[in-house]
This record gives structure tokens, sequence and C-alpha cells, in this order.
């Protein structure tokens, strides 16, 4: 469908968009500026577009009367009680009804983000104009007028956004599945499920990138309907696999791992996903460029700054104990001073335990989760880190510095999210960063 249809096809409907997040927001100035009837449901106070009725309060999902209702990803669709005759949709199903140009998506419960931009970075080095959005933080829909059926866009995509997608991409990416977002979802099984909504639709001469040593990334094979590309650490008959020293692409040398600045093995892994998922499109070359200067995304073992010998790394990204495990094992065994603790999405901890009595030579616990962790390390085998526990953030970081020695690291990695007391991960990791720099 053209953007301009799927425009004229609202006008004379009454239209509701629950949530006024990130995703939403340009969606209802647009709606608002084409003279809409638009109503924005929410939770909390969001008054302030021109033109658009508000419901807010905690009966902000009761009776229901508008025909179309935008869901923002935060909402699950069986919260919504629609009328008979109305429709359930969000802002990125829309958008890829309208997208004209093919469309590369990538989910997953670690690293999607890393491999999202890596997807476009190489795209753009091979010299094509690149759409970046999605769950990364930025919103297309509204932007699809101005995309080009020769250009590309690249999504990242969580399990909320999944959750009733019933369309999928050209190209589809599974970086890994791993128990995630349980306080959310009712289960890993459902968790999964949504997952698999990002290749669930496609159709022959579609491509489908999967994690060949992840199990809940690899059992999706068998919904493949188009061309299956594998990587991981061992060898893939299609796709990548690295011996320690290169990436291998269908079983020749490609890339070597001296050529890539991101640190960690977790990085190899999403640099061979997004080769998979375009060494197609474009060149070695473009490929390389990317790999020899592309210094990672903030707040996924950014470098904050170093002091006294002591290095302060921002890993604020990492909700979950895989993805703090990944970031330990980029250091020296007992080298790290780790901040960890944050909301609790009901995921299990005993995973953490050993690598952090492992990599860990001090350990600062805060937030909820705190507990979970300190019984995580105290009932795995291994020396066990000093443990410091501390109420507030502030005085976590705060104590973390103290305790560092020259040639620590003093790392951010929560294994927890934000939602204890920060609106997202980037909030909690720009205080971070602040309050390093103050020190």
């Amino acid at each position: 469908m053209h953007f301009q249809n799927f425009i004229d096809s609202l006008r004379g409907k009454r239209i509701a968009v629950l949530g006024m997040g990130i995703s939403n927001e340009p969606l209802v100035r647009l709606l608002a500026k084409e003279g809409m009837d638009v109503t924005v449901r929410d939770k909390g106070s969001k008054e302030g577009i021109p033109g658009v009725k508000y419901i807010c309060g905690p009966d902000y999902l009761e009776h229901m009367t508008e025909d179309v209702v935008f869901r923002t990803p935060g909402i699950r669709p069986d919260l919504v009680k629609l009328p008979e005759h109305g429709v359930l949709t969000s802002e990125m199903a829309a958008f890829f009804e309208v997208c004209p140009c093919p469309i590369i998506a990538v989910t997953g419960s670690d690293g999607k983000t890393t491999t999202t931009t890596l997807i476009a970075k190489m795209l753009e080095a091979a010299g094509k104009r690149v759409w970046l959005g999605g769950n990364i933080g930025h919103p297309l829909l509204t932007e699809a007028e101005a995309i080009a059926p020769e250009d590309y866009a690249v999504v990242e995509l969580s399990s909320f956004q999944l959750m009733d997608l019933t369309r999928s991409p050209h190209i589809a990416v599974v970086t890994n599945v791993r128990p995630n977002h349980l306080d959310w979802h009712t289960g890993l099984e459902e968790y999964a499920e949504a997952k698999a909504n990002i290749l669930r639709h496609q159709k022959r001469g579609d491509v489908l990138v999967l994690n060949g040593d992840d199990p809940g990334s690899a059992a999706y094979a068998a919904l493949c309907a188009g061309s299956l590309r594998r990587f991981g650490m061992h060898e893939q008959q299609e796709g990548c696999f690295y011996d320690g020293e290169y990436i291998y692409l269908n079983g020749e040398a490609f890339l070597a791992r001296k050529e890539i600045r991101l640190p960690g093995d977790h990085n190899v892994e999403n640099y061979m996903a997004a080769i998979c998922a375009v060494h197609h499109l474009v060149s070695r070359e473009a490929i390389l460029t990317v790999a020899r200067e592309f210094g990672g995304v903030a707040h996924r073992l950014e470098l904050v700054r170093e002091q006294d010998g002591i290095a302060f790394y921002n890993d604020s990204i990492a909700s979950s104990p895989t993805r703090t495990m990944a970031s330990l094992r980029v250091f020296p065994e007992k080298s790290v001073v780790l901040i960890a603790g944050g909301y609790d999405k009901q995921i299990p901890y005993g995973v953490l335990g050993a690598e952090v009595n492992r990599y860990v030579r001090t350990l600062v616990l805060t937030g909820p989760t705190g507990e979970k962790i300190r019984q995580a390390v105290l009932e795995a085998e291994g020396e066990k880190p000093e443990l410091l526990e501390e109420a507030e953030f502030e005085a976590a970081v705060t104590a973390a510095a103290r305790a560092a020695r020259p040639g620590d690291r003093v790392l951010l990695s929560p294994a927890s999210a934000s939602f204890d007391r920060f609106r997202n991960f980037e909030e909690r990791g720009n205080y971070f960063r602040e309050l390093v720099n103050r020190l």
C-alpha cells in the first residue's frame, strides 16, 4: 500500500493511539496535521498537541469506541478491548504495510541493536541509502513517503513489537532467544512465539539468518520458507563461522578478527550475523571499512573515561544475565569492579554466578535484583568477589570507584532492566556517564 493511500484509508474514522511514547508521538502529530479524529489514551498525563483529544489515568483502556487503534509496544495486545468493529494495529505494523523498499529486520535477546547498526553501516558503506529505526529508538512510519524503492529499511524489532505482527521482512535475523521480559510475557514459550513472527510470514526468495549455536534461534529453522543462513563458532555450510582468528563465509576466510574494533566474542557473533544478512548486497571492502572504523554503540561496553589507571565502562544496555556474562568475558579474570542490579524482570540469575566469580574482584549490588544476584554468586563455584551493597545508584558508582585499583575496569553492566529508577537504559547509562565524569 502506498503511504498516501494508507493515510486516506484513515479519513473519516475515529482513531485511538495507546501510549504517547517515542514510537507514537510522530504518528499523533501527523494524524493531527491531517485533520484526523485522534484520541490519545495514556496512563499518564500527556496533553499538549493541538486538535488531539486525551483520555488519561488508570482507566485509559476502558470503554474504547474508536475504529482504528494503534498500540504502543509496551501494551499487551490482549489487554486492548476493542469494539466489535475495531481494528488493532501499531506504528511498526503500519510501516510494514506501506514501506516501498526491502526491509531487513533483526530481533534477539542480546546483540540486536549492534547487529542492526552493523547492517545499516555496511549498506551505507556500499553507497546505499538506509532508513534505520524500530526498537533502536527511531519510528519510521511517518518518514515512509520519503523512502524510495531502491533504498533499504533496517529495523530492530522487540518481542513487544513482534507479538502481533502479520508481515515479515525480506531478510530476517535472529541473534539468539534466551529468557527475557518474563515479567511482561506469560512465559518463555510466548516470548519465543513472539520472536518467531519475524520469520513466520516470509516467502520463497526471502532470507533467514539464525544463530546455529543458540538452541532458541536454531529451532526456527523448521519454519524457514526461503533461504537459510547460519552463523556460529562451529562450521556452517551456508553462512559464517569463527575459528578464533578469522570469520569464514561459506567456507572461505573472509574477515580477520584483528580488523574488528569492537571487543569480545559476542561482537564477533554480531558481525557474523550482519555479514550473513548482507554479504550478497555489499562488497567485502564495505564490510572491512565498517570493521576498521566502527567503535560501537552508546551504552554497549562504552569506554567513558580512564582516570588514575582505572577504566570506566558503560554497559547499561545489559538488562539480562547473558548480556552481562558476555561483557565480563571481554576482560581479564579478577580485573572487574562490577555494578549490577536493577528492575526485576522475573528471569533466572543462577547462570551469572560462576562468571562473576571468575571475572569480578569487587561486586557492587543495587536495586531489587541485587539479592538474587548475590545468591547466585554465593551458590556458584569459584572464588567469591568482595561484596558491597548500596541502596542508591549514585552511592553504588562512588563505592565502585573507591574499590577500584590501577589496572581495574569499573563496569556498569546491571544484568537487569532499568525501570526501578530510570525511564530506560539510556537514562541510566547517561547518569552513570555523568557521575563518572564528575569523579
